[in-house]
């Protein structure tokens, strides 16, 4: 772990700013931080539409102060997203430096996840120093205790989970509600304990369904309770969401629905928490461009902004909390 050093200031004339990979609430934040830090420290600042896709291409144009206002609060990225397979290839690579040099990149800042990172340490070996943001509602950067957009996507699974059990209550069934996370828990877990989901379906912990879900149904309808809500996360491999509802229901006796949220957890408002997140990282990263420093991605660490190796990072391991797990099954029975 590495954290930001005073050290001779190297100017760097213009760097860009891009988002890659799935969109999170909080990166405008990011981009109105790397854009307002970089103008009030005298430099030029490009924005790179649809991550490295755009930068390939040369979609970009000069970003100023007025250029991020009144965007801290929305949620998506007003640079927009796309994914960019191609870009592992050198050739496309060399394409994207000679884009660089002909804008004047001296150094990019990529928001994003482990994709977007992978692609900033292959620029920053061909001479551009990259700066990466975990940007994901995912939070499954292991370098990253909170990335940007997490915060938000637990607070939009726990609102739309609320609603969905007041219907569950009104009729005694049970609901099974399928959350993102790709092959992570984090999301799955955290919100399954916040809204007291009988049950949590995560990757990371090994399963039974009739023991764990059935039988654990059985048990709890014995002591008077009549409706259900059970979290699955979408990454726990051989669930099917609307077959585990009828496999529910045809075992219980429960009438059971299943719930896909989808791509709502992506969007909304930024909280406060990802607002704040975001405008630290982003000033931090414009920080490191301004001491010529590369190569590296910025993260949050018991609620410090630090920087890590991109390398590093990207071979770090992340584990889930095995006690947040144990402390939600002991209380939602």
């Amino acid at each position: 772990m590495k954290t930001l050093c005073v050290m001779e200031v190297i100017e760097v004339k213009t760097i860009g700013v891009l988002t890659s990979g799935g969109d999170a609430p909080g990166m405008n934040a990011a981009i109105r931080a790397v854009v307002r830090t970089a103008c009030e420290s005298g430099m030029r600042v490009m924005g790179i539409r649809r991550g490295y896709k755009g930068l390939v291409e040369g979609d970009m144009y000069e970003m100023n102060l007025r250029s991020v206002s009144d965007i801290i609060h929305r949620g998506g990225t007003m640079l927009y997203s796309a994914r960019c397979p191609e870009f592992a290839d050198p050739e496309v690579q060399d394409k994207a430096v000679e884009v660089c040099k002909e804008f004047g990149l001296e150094g990019i800042v990529a928001i994003g996840g482990d994709g977007t990172f992978k692609g900033a340490r292959a620029l920053t070996l061909k001479g551009i120093p990259c700066i990466g943001i975990p940007g994901t509602i995912d939070n499954d950067i292991a370098s990253c205790d909170h990335t940007i957009g997490y915060d938000t996507a637990l607070n939009t699974v726990m609102a739309m989970v609320d609603r969905i059990r007041d219907t569950t209550e009104s009729h005694d069934r049970c609901s099974v509600v399928e959350v993102m996370g790709r092959n992570a828990g984090y999301l799955a877990l955290n919100a399954g304990l916040a809204i007291g989901a009988t049950c949590i379906l995560i990757p990371e912990v090994d399963y039974d369904i009739d023991s764990y879900i059935i039988e654990r149904m059985k048990r709890t309808q014995k002591t008077g309770k009549e409706h259900f809500v059970i979290v699955v996360a979408e990454g726990v491999k051989g669930i099917d969401a609307h077959s585990l509802a009828k496999y529910i229901e045809q075992k219980t006796g429960v009438e059971s629905r299943a719930t896909i949220l989808g791509h709502v957890q992506r969007g909304g408002s930024p909280s406060v928490r990802d607002r704040v997140l975001a405008s630290q990282m982003g000033n931090y990263a414009v920080q490191l461009l301004k001491n010529d420093i590369g190569n590296r991605v910025v993260a949050s660490c018991k609620e410090k902004i630090v920087d890590y190796d991109i390398i590093e990072a990207l071979n770090m391991k992340k584990t889930i909390d095995l006690d947040l797990y144990r402390i939600a099954n002991e209380i939602s029975i």
